[in-house]
C-alpha cells in the first residue's frame, strides 16, 4: 500500500482537485464532505475507477468534533493530512449573527484542532507525517467585509506556525498555503462576474488562480524537504 492522505472538504473546488492530484500520485485516500454527499461519492468512485487507488468517502461535519472522531475510526494510518474544508461569509461584521460567526469558526478553524488531535498521535508513533492547511491571503492582511473569514484564516496561520514548532522534534511537518483569488464555486457564489473581473485586473499574473495551481502546490509541499516546516506559502499571482 502506498502513502495515505486525508483530504477534508473534497467534494468540490480546491479539495476535489487535490484529491484528483493525489490519486494520480498513487495515494490511498480518505475524502470528507458534508453538504454534497452525491458529489463526494461520485468522486470516490471516479478516483478508484480511473487511478486504481482505494478511496473512501466519509460524510462529516468537519466543525463537529464527534463527526471528526467518527472519521478517524476508519483511519488506522495516515501520512498526509490536508485541512481544506472552509466556508466564507461576505458582509458587514455588524450584520453577521452569532450563529454565523460560530459556524464559520467551527468549520474554518476548530476543524484543524479536531483533525490534528486525531491524526497527530498516529504520526508521532511513526515519527513522520505532513499536515497542510489551506489558508488565505486575507489571513495575513485582512479584508473589509470579510472580517470573520480573515480572522479564521489568521488563526489557521498562527495554528500552523505554532504546531510546526511543537511537532518538529517528532519528524512531522506543518505548513499552510495562503491562496489568493482562486476561481471556485465558493468565490463565484459571493462575487459577481464584474467583481471577479475587477480582481483579475488587479493581479499581476493577469488571471485568477486555478484549483490545479493550488492542488499542484499542495502535492509539492507534501513532497518537500523535511526541514521545511512552519511556513505560510502564498499563491496569489503576485497580488498581495
Amino acid at each position: 500500500m502506498g502513502k495515505i492522505a486525508l483530504i477534508t472538504g473534497a467534494s468540490k473546488g480546491i479539495g476535489r482537485e487535490i484529491a484528483i492530484t493525489f490519486a494520480k500520485a498513487g495515494y490511498t485516500l480518505y475524502i470528507t464532505g458534508y453538504h454534497h454527499e452525491k458529489e463526494l461519492k461520485d468522486l470516490a468512485m471516479y478516483l478508484t475507477d480511473n487511478f486504481h487507488i482505494p478511496c473512501t468517502p466519509l460524510i462529516c461535519d468537519i466543525g463537529n468534533y464527534k463527526d471528526v472522531c467518527s472519521v478517524f475510526e476508519n483511519i488506522k494510518d495516515i501520512d498526509v493530512l490536508i485541512n481544506n474544508a472552509g466556508v466564507a461569509w461576505l458582509g458587514l461584521l455588524t450584520d453577521m449573527t452569532i450563529d454565523e460567526w460560530n459556524r464559520l469558526m467551527a468549520t474554518n478553524l476548530n476543524s484543524l484542532f479536531y483533525t490534528c488531535k486525531n491524526a497527530v498521535p498516529i504520526m508521532v508513533q511513526k515519527h513522520s507525517g505532513r499536515i497542510i492547511n489551506i489558508s488565505s491571503v486575507w489571513g495575513s492582511v485582512g479584508a473589509s467585509t470579510e472580517v470573520a473569514y480573515s480572522a479564521s484564516k489568521g488563526g489557521v496561520n498562527a495554528f500552523t506556525k505554532a504546531l510546526a514548532k511543537e511537532l518538529a522534534p517528532s519528524g512531522i511537518q506543518v505548513n499552510a498555503i495562503a491562496c489568493g483569488v482562486i476561481d471556485t464555486d465558493m468565490n463565484r457564489a459571493h462575487l459577481s462576474d464584474e467583481d471577479m473581473e475587477y480582481l483579475r485586473q488587479e493581479i499581476p499574473a493577469d488571471r485568477l488562480g486555478s484549483v490545479k495551481d493550488v492542488a499542484d502546490l499542495v502535492l509539492s509541499v507534501s513532497q518537500s524537504p523535511t526541514y521545511m516546516t512552519g511556513q505560510i506559502i502564498t499563491i496569489d499571482g503576485g497580488w498581495i
